[in-house]
């Protein structure tokens, strides 16, 4: 299997099938090379071995948050740390953690998304 085929099955178990055919789908007709980088990173992220998926999640959700104005991003990831073990009171408190530091409004909006992943279930 090669990188890009790992990649998949990875991002697959991660984010569920469905969210990774819409990112592939969202990105075909105008930059495939993002699909492709993504599926590399998610063939680096497992392979690498030194931080699991759950801990790699939970730093994708915290700089989803810290970055602001990802809501369609943090959509995908926070059903991605459910995916991988993460429970909804430990998504919450990584995002109350950060409040010192990026404020208010980014961890309200990032609780907002949450509600909506959570209420999905």
């Amino acid at each position: 299997m090669d990188k890009y085929e790992n990649g998949l099955q990875i991002r697959e178990e991660v984010i569920g099938r469905k969210a990774s055919q819409l990112v592939t789908d969202s990105l075909a007709d105008i930059a495939p090379i993002l699909n492709q980088k993504t599926l590399l990173a998610f063939d680096e992220a497992k392979t690498r071995g030194i931080l699991d998926m759950k801990q790699r999640e939970m730093i994708t959700i915290t700089t989803l948050l810290t970055q602001g104005d990802t809501p369609s991003q943090l959509r995908i990831h926070i059903q991605g740390a459910l995916n991988v073990g993460m429970t909804r009171d430990e998504i919450i408190e990584t995002f109350v953690h950060c409040l010192p530091y990026v404020g208010f409004p980014r961890v309200l909006n990032a609780v907002s998304v949450a509600r909506e992943v959570f209420n999905k279930d």
